[in-house]
């Protein structure tokens, strides 16, 4: 691979972008970031913290650049982090030139909903990017757990091993352990169906269901993602490692996890519009269970722990009955 700008960019100002923040900042490494709003942008160079999501991090003056100019960012950086919600990825990268040497990373765990496209197939036919110069990052990690200092995990899978080999060189920490991957789209797919599980997890809370449940229902979910993902990518993969089975046990069980949350009013008896505007965040299982049900209905594929999420989120079916039917019939 030729030589790139060692520069690194964050595009994003959530929790989880700020977790990265802190990530590379700690790990040594200088930092520009990109907020949207040149008011937020002020207040977080002059506070040194950001204000509305993780504000105990402090971010350090002499390792972050905070700027509201996304092009200066894009043509400052070699390897820039792509850490929006997939919902907002497309009017974020709007009107700007994405240089074509960089490598790209997407840390967004979700589809753009517009092209029903995971990011490295969106990055590629919207704007031109090489699958090559593409990585993503996955868990299993919180970003509230980095904020805390406690031991997490990342994957970073790339299609060659060099890349993820690059990125995972300014994430490495004291409290940061990082794994590489050369599955770039079967970790993708992994990372945005976990979502998908997620809210079903939380459903199955909110309807009542304990911890027994959950273990037979996330045992009954990698065999789904397993033959989801042999079918869209196949390859030699293990779905018991940390960016499958990993990233999924903490998504469905972990306080922090806004697809669980969000789950969980459905099963208190939420409407979906409701728990969305309740939680004020974006779920990306939400957008990521109606592209799943229509890649596997077109493959012929039972997954039936996805499609009663599908059901109940997009066919407005009711939740109690639905999860009924699971237990009894689908789970084993």
């Amino acid at each position: 691979m030729q030589s790139i700008n060692k520069n690194i960019g964050i595009v994003g100002s959530g929790s989880w972008a700020t977790a990265l923040i802190k990530m590379i900042t700690d790990a040594g490494h200088t930092v520009h970031w990109w907020i949207r709003n040149p008011e937020k942008a002020n207040y977080i160079e002059t506070h040194r913290h950001n204000p509305d999501y993780l504000s105990s991090v402090e971010v350090h003056s002499e390792n972050v650049i905070v700027s509201s100019d996304l092009q200066f960012v894009l043509d400052s950086c070699g390897i820039i982090i792509l850490a929006v919600p997939s919902a907002f990825i497309h009017q974020s990268l709007h009107g700007v030139v994405l240089p074509k040497e960089s490598i790209y990373v997407s840390a967004i765990k979700g589809i753009e909903p517009n092209t029903n496209l995971v990011m490295a197939k969106y990055l590629e036919k919207n704007h031109g990017i090489p699958s090559d110069q593409v990585a993503i990052i996955t868990g299993p990690c919180h970003a509230e757990e980095v904020a805390a200092e406690k031991l997490s995990y990342l994957t970073v899978a790339a299609n060659t091993i060099a890349v993820a080999e690059i990125v995972k060189s300014y994430l490495e920490g004291e409290f940061i352990r990082v794994w590489c991957s050369a599955d770039l789209i079967g970790a993708e797919y992994s990372a945005v169906m976990k979502n998908i599980y997620a809210i079903g997890a939380g459903i199955a809370h909110g309807l009542g269901y304990g911890d027994n449940f959950l273990a037979l229902y996330t045992s009954c979910a990698i065999r789904e993602m397993k033959l989801f993902l042999q079918a869209i990518e196949p390859a030699e993969r293990d779905v018991d490692e940390a960016a499958y089975l990993g990233d999924l046990l903490v998504t469905c069980y972990s306080q922090f996890s806004r697809n669980r949350t969000f789950g969980n009013m459905l099963g208190k008896g939420y409407n979906v519009k409701a728990a969305q505007l309740e939680m004020n965040m974006i779920a990306e299982g939400y957008y990521a269970s109606n592209l799943i049900y229509h890649q596997s209905t077109k493959r012929d594929l039972q997954l039936p722990i996805a499609d009663s999420v599908y059901r109940i989120i997009y066919e407005n079916a009711n939740a109690k009955k639905t999860f009924k039917l699971l237990s009894d019939q689908n789970l084993h």
